[in-house]
């Protein structure tokens, strides 16, 4: 019986393996890696034949690695890692000595967002110079990117034509009340929520989101103020003038005298990274969007930990 030829092996036929391992769904993994779960299913199946082996028991709720597959899963990944720190290693070489990258965000996700993403991005590239401009709504990042003033942007509120985007983190919205109420369930229902005046903020697209939201109730709510700042929402909601209704991450850090309570009914902004469709980005941009896309994951990661 002749032995199996490593050599015949695809490395597209190990990130499936990989990505069916990790969402032990092939319509996920298909979903993931943007092809077709024919193509999956075609390529494990290829796979499974090369090597002899089942890799996967499939069944009605998905699909999870044999023992032969569990054996076979790590060094799927180190192979796959290795070839991302060649690929890391040739970027630094051919021409990720230098350059810079231009990012605009709304204040939230500059805050809170990209401090982590610039710290991993210099790590690997300290060449490269990376810098943020703060603005407050999507129209003007939109503005700054079409007109080619900055390279990246952070949204949340719509998708404009164009640009391509892409999600990376799910930023739920909350109530905020002094803990000296001691509420005993953590969501509020609609008939607690208008017993207080409410706090929200003014700036446009985001009061936009919220009175639309609000406008569902069939209880009376009655928006009291509307702030610019957030840090303004937060010190009005201490001292007791009403409950604040704002993102969590733009509530960060939330204040020891605030306690967090969910809405009665989940309503979230999708915190997008956007960039001009089918424009000639520099190599430094480019790798400055892989960073982005490994946050993606790490915020899905951190979001499952906390649910």
């Amino acid at each position: 019986m002749s032995g199996i030829d490593p050599y015949k092996l695809k490395i597209s036929q190990l990130r499936i393996l990989v990505a069916v391992a990790d969402y032990q769904n092939f319509s996920e993994a298909a979903l993931h890696l943007e092809i077709s779960q024919s193509a999956v299913s075609h390529a494990i199946a290829t796979l499974e034949e090369q090597l002899g082996i089942i890799l996967f028991k499939r069944g009605r709720k998905g699909a999870d690695l044999t023992n032969a597959g569990e054996k076979l899963i790590l060094p799927a990944r180190e192979i796959l890692n290795l070839l991302q720190k060649m690929a890391t290693e040739a970027n630094r070489v051919k021409g990720l000595k230098g350059g810079n990258v231009r990012l605009v965000s709304f204040r939230s996700g500059a805050t809170h967002i990209l401090p982590t993403l610039i710290a991993q991005f210099r790590s690997q590239f300290p060449l490269i110079t990376v810098s943020v401009t703060e603005v407050e709504e999507d129209l003007e990042i939109e503005n700054l990117l079409r007109t080619g003033k900055a390279d990246i942007g952070l949204i949340h509120l719509f998708n404009p034509a164009g640009l391509e985007t892409w999600d990376i983190y799910h930023d739920e919205y909350v109530v905020l009340l002094p803990r000296s109420l001691n509420l005993s369930q953590k969501k509020l229902t609609w008939q607690q929520l208008a017993s207080y005046p409410l706090i929200i903020s003014s700036t446009g697209s985001c009061s936009t989101k919220i009175r639309k939201y609000l406008s569902g109730s069939e209880e009376s709510l009655n928006i009291a103020y509307e702030m610019r700042e957030d840090s303004t929402i937060l010190s009005m909601a201490i001292q007791g003038l009403g409950a604040a209704v704002v993102p969590e991450l733009a509530a960060q850090p939330i204040p020891s005298e605030l306690q967090v309570y969910s809405l009665p009914v989940p309503l979230e902004r999708i915190i997008k990274a956007a960039v001009v469709k089918d424009a000639l980005h520099t190599p430094a941009v480019f790798a400055f969007m892989d960073t982005l896309k490994s946050y993606k994951a790490i915020a899905n990661s951190t979001s499952q930990n906390k649910k």
